[in-house]
């Protein structure tokens, strides 16, 4: 077995929030999968820490319209949190809106003022809004500003019911007396114990990724997901983790040394050679891929193998036009990717990038632990 390892009236109010409010846990809307329930928890510590921190310090504030058109909003901003500003600000307003806090076609407060208020960047508050209007709910209005969007009530509550369950969870075990700190490491505790429910592949390259998630996905009935560097924070949760063999570097301080990861090994190019009929020598034929190496690979391997260099087609299939004039090739060698794609009519022999034993070994993981 191989090794596994984010121009009002402002006024600051001196009344401390009732209890009711400072239990209010404020979530973001997610999806109902591991990852969303990690998300989702982590905006909720986020929150409680700080309505905890703003209770005891009585600073919380409050944007009022006394004399504008904007609609009332209370935020509570933890700037020494993990959880992005960006997100406790979606968090808060969506909250807002969901419990009609915020109505449908009140005027949020601008981007400066919010800004200026929480001593904010803006940008920070402008991202916030965008995401809050792809996510539908808020609208941009030219030279108005931001306004409550009317939903569907029905994928309203679809939208919401995880945030719900959470909440309910968080309230009732601070009511219960646990801390923050012991509902974070039992949650930890308990995620750690689940069993995966996709395997992630992990790889720099983005286009050979998309053909090693493409073999894998072939073999296994799990879902196959893939990753680079810059994709990775909190790609792990829920994941069985893959990597090609020799890939692992560029994830190293990244991916905890007791982390279970598959390692990957290549297939045999000599192995997949044996036994290929060879062309006659006035045959064209066409190698396509978007992966650029394997393009290379081709090359060397086909023209070692005594094929004529004028005889070879190479098609880059991010190119516009790649298919043209395919079907006179003798035969077509793609990778696992792009024989789907190939045109009807062309003989086509795929080469994988993946052995057989590792295939195997993804196979025998999917019947051990999922």
């Amino acid at each position: 077995m191989s090794s596994r390892r984010s121009e009002s009236v402002r006024t600051r109010s001196t009344t401390r929030p009732s209890r009711d409010e400072v239990d209010k846990i404020m979530l973001p809307q997610a999806e109902i999968s591991t990852a969303g329930v990690i998300i989702a928890v982590k905006t909720a510590i986020a929150a409680s820490v700080s309505i905890d921190s703003l209770y005891n310090q009585g600073n919380f504030e409050i944007l009022s319209n006394s004399s504008t058109d904007y609609a009332d909003m209370r935020l509570w901003i933890s700037k020494n949190s993990e959880v992005p500003i960006r997100e406790q600000l979606v968090t808060q307003i969506v909250l807002g809106i969901v419990s009609n806090d915020l109505k449908v076609a009140e005027r949020l407060p601008s981007t400066r003022d919010l800004a200026r208020r929480y001593d904010i960047h803006a940008n920070t508050v402008s991202s916030a809004y965008r995401e809050l209007a792809r996510r539908g709910w808020v609208e941009f209005r030219k030279g108005s500003g931001v306004y409550v969007r009317a939903r569907n009530d029905e994928a309203l509550e679809d939208g919401i019911a995880l945030d719900q369950v959470i909440a309910r969870f968080f309230k009732n075990l601070r009511e219960e007396g646990y801390s923050l700190a012991d509902i974070q490491a039992g949650v930890q505790r308990s995620f750690s114990m689940q069993r995966p429910d996709h395997f992630l592949l992990l790889e720099p390259d983005p286009e050979l990724r998309e053909i090693l998630v493409a073999e894998v996905s072939k073999a296994t009935k799990v879902k196959v997901k893939g990753a680079g560097p810059s994709e990775f924070d909190g790609a792990l949760t829920g994941a069985a983790p893959l990597v090609l063999y020799g890939h692992m570097d560029a994830f190293a301080d990244r991916v905890q040394p007791k982390t279970d990861v598959l390692v990957l090994h290549s297939a045999s190019v000599v192995e997949q050679m044996r036994g290929q009929t060879r062309p006659s020598p006035d045959s064209l034929v066409a190698i396509v891929s978007r992966w650029p190496e394997f393009l290379k690979w081709a090359r060397t391997m086909l023209v070692a193998a005594g094929l004529d260099a004028d005889a070879l087609s190479f098609r880059d299939a991010r190119e516009r036009n790649w298919e043209k004039g395919l079907r006179s090739a003798a035969f077509v060698i793609t990778d696992s990717l792009m024989a789907p794609r190939i045109p009807a009519g062309c003989e086509i022999k795929v080469f994988r990038v993946l052995a057989e034993s590792s295939l195997k070994e993804i196979r025998e993981y999917e019947e051990r632990f999922f």
